[in-house]
């Protein structure tokens, strides 16, 4: 009897006894190979089947935690440490982008600036929607049976081929039947498009907004920095600050379009109201980094498709609504949001021009300077929080309009009726008619109830210094901080120890927010206001189910 190789081979290997650690070696790849499969799956069914809210709001509360060990583990530039609470609360401030200062920025070190300035950009509304769409591509990747790129294939194993099954074959994805209004109306010029395009489609959106966001941050830090080192002014300002022109820069820009509103001097924006040059490369961040960005994104994209003539980007313009992104409007809803957002401007601009032109806060500028200071403050109400103006100094009827401008979410635009009845037929289109709401969602207030409530328990944490110091702690100032900080914009009308109808000899007045003077109660509920201000969006529909007539 004749024994080939194979047989030689095996018998010398039970000899030797390298079977048994074969075997071990393969079940412990196995398990391994298991355990990364549940791991994967568990994640899956954890990202598909939470609510959004949730998420956003681990989100946050996670990056607020890590950025307030990192604030504390880091020495602050001068000897007096802030308190536990007030890192805290600065830490959710610049994750939330609202800026409710407790502290004066100049006690923070260039490390701690550092840290706040990855807080701002991580927690600014471009970078988590970007976050979002990828969480959208996972999403479409797992509910179209898996579409694997070549890229995915080549990094994967030979045992991992032999494990996928027949299950993970791409299947096309259903199209979505209910096309929106603009689809309607050019419906012969739409071709069809399968689930690999619009796969595509959200892959180009992520690299379209991470590309918005560096051209933008990369020509506003090239500019302050070259203002900032020509401008003797400004120059000189930082000098006495001990402030480093590049920390200022990217601090300043990442601020400014996170819309976010600190700034790392003491006096925010207030020391610069004379440089008109630096307010004016500012304004333009801020509009494009909240309130003008589904604007300049559309028409980025349709610069894009101008450009390249891709089809995912006629997709993008075409499908709005199919993308699943907030931010991306149709050509109509842009205009009108556009003309919105500079139709408050104007509106603000000339009363501001018209009841503060001659009082006190423009002592010492000239006419042009007085109009980029009062252009700067206006566009700073909606969601920035930048200041060249002492608040608590400005006529009260331009503080209820700041109160008013704060409140609105950023993406609010006027819609006739006719176009708001047909904005409303295309949403419910999108929904089934079997979907009813929870009874959680049906019991959810509206935005106001909620700031109402906010305010009133302010209102009680700090009724003896109500009662102590009015002057102060009036019912306005609270308004305005509690709005600012659900709005997530950072005015704040500041404390004044001249305003103490019992003058205290041992106050001292600081550079930082009115909440600053607030009890450990007031500033844990203010940290509650800023998150949920930051979530907002999630119920902004809150309030249908009561019926006041």
């Amino acid at each position: 009897m004749k024994i080939n190789k194979f047989d030689t081979s095996l018998i010398s290997l039970i000899s030797s006894n390298k079977l048994e650690s074969f075997l071990s070696c393969n079940i412990i790849a196995r398990l391994r190979q298991s355990t990364k499969g549940l791991t994967r799956l568990s994640f899956r069914l954890l990202v598909l089947e939470l609510n959004p809210f949730w998420i956003q709001l681990a989100y946050f509360v996670i990056l607020s935690f890590f950025g307030y060990v990192a604030l504390k583990i880091s020495k602050p530039r001068t000897s007096l440490k802030p308190k536990d609470l007030d890192l805290f609360l600065t830490s959710v401030s610049s994750a939330t982008v609202s800026s409710m200062g407790t502290v004066e920025m100049e006690v923070f070190s260039n490390t701690q600036l550092v840290i706040m300035t990855i807080l701002m950009l991580t927690g600014g509304e471009v970078f988590v929607s970007m976050l979002g769409i990828q969480l959208s591509r996972f999403k479409l990747t797992k509910s179209s049976g898996g579409i694997v790129e070549a890229s995915d294939l080549s990094s994967t194993s030979t045992a991992d081929h032999q494990m996928i099954e027949l299950s993970s074959v791409p299947t096309p994805i259903k199209e979505n039947k209910n096309l929106d209004i603009e689809i309607q109306k050019d419906n012969k010029n739409s071709m069809p498009i399968d689930g690999m395009t619009k796969y595509n489609s959200i892959k180009c959106l992520g690299y379209v907004v991470l590309g918005y966001m560096l051209v933008v941050h990369i020509f506003g830090y090239t500019l302050v920095t070259m203002y900032t080192t020509l401008v003797p002014s400004a120059n000189q300002v930082l000098k006495n600050k001990a402030i480093e022109i590049p920390t200022f820069a990217v601090f300043t820009v990442v601020s400014t379009f996170a819309n976010c509103g600190f700034v790392p001097t003491n006096e925010n924006m207030i020391v610069f109201k004379k440089n008109s040059g630096l307010l004016l490369i500012l304004i333009p961040q801020i509009l494009v980094g909240n309130t003008l960005y589904p604007s300049c994104l559309r028409f980025s994209i349709w610069f894009l498709w101008k450009t390249t003539k891709r089809k995912e980007f006629d997709y993008m313009l075409r499908n709005y609504e199919e993308m699943g992104y907030s931010s991306l409007l149709s050509a109509v809803h842009s205009s009108l949001l556009a003309v919105t957002v500079f139709g408050f401007m104007l509106v603000q601009f000339v009363l501001f021009c018209a009841l503060e032109w001659n009082s006190e806060i423009m002592d010492g500028l000239n006419p042009y300077q007085k109009l980029m200071a009062s252009l700067f403050e206006i566009t700073n109400s909606r969601h920035t929080g930048e200041s060249v103006f002492d608040l608590s100094t400005i006529t009260p009827a331009i503080l209820v309009l700041f109160v008013v401008m704060m409140y609105l979410p950023p993406h609010t635009s006027f819609f006739s009726t006719e176009d708001q009845n047909k904005l409303s037929k295309n949403r419910r289109q999108n929904h089934s008619p079997s979907e009813r709401k929870s009874f959680v969602e049906c019991m959810v207030f509206s935005p106001l109830s909620y700031i109402s409530i906010f305010v009133i328990l302010i209102c009680i944490t700090e009724r003896a210094k109500m009662k102590k110091d009015p002057l102060n702690f009036n019912v306005l100032n609270i308004v305005i901080e509690v709005v600012s900080a659900y709005g997530n914009v950072g005015f704040s009308t500041g404390y004044s120890c001249k305003r103490q109808l019992q003058p205290e000899s041992d106050c001292i007045d600081k550079w930082y927010g009115f909440a600053g003077r607030w009890s450990a109660k007031g500033k844990s509920i203010l940290i509650l206001v800023m998150l949920f201000g930051r979530l907002k969006k999630f119920t902004l529909q809150g309030g249908k189910a009561w019926v006041l007539s």
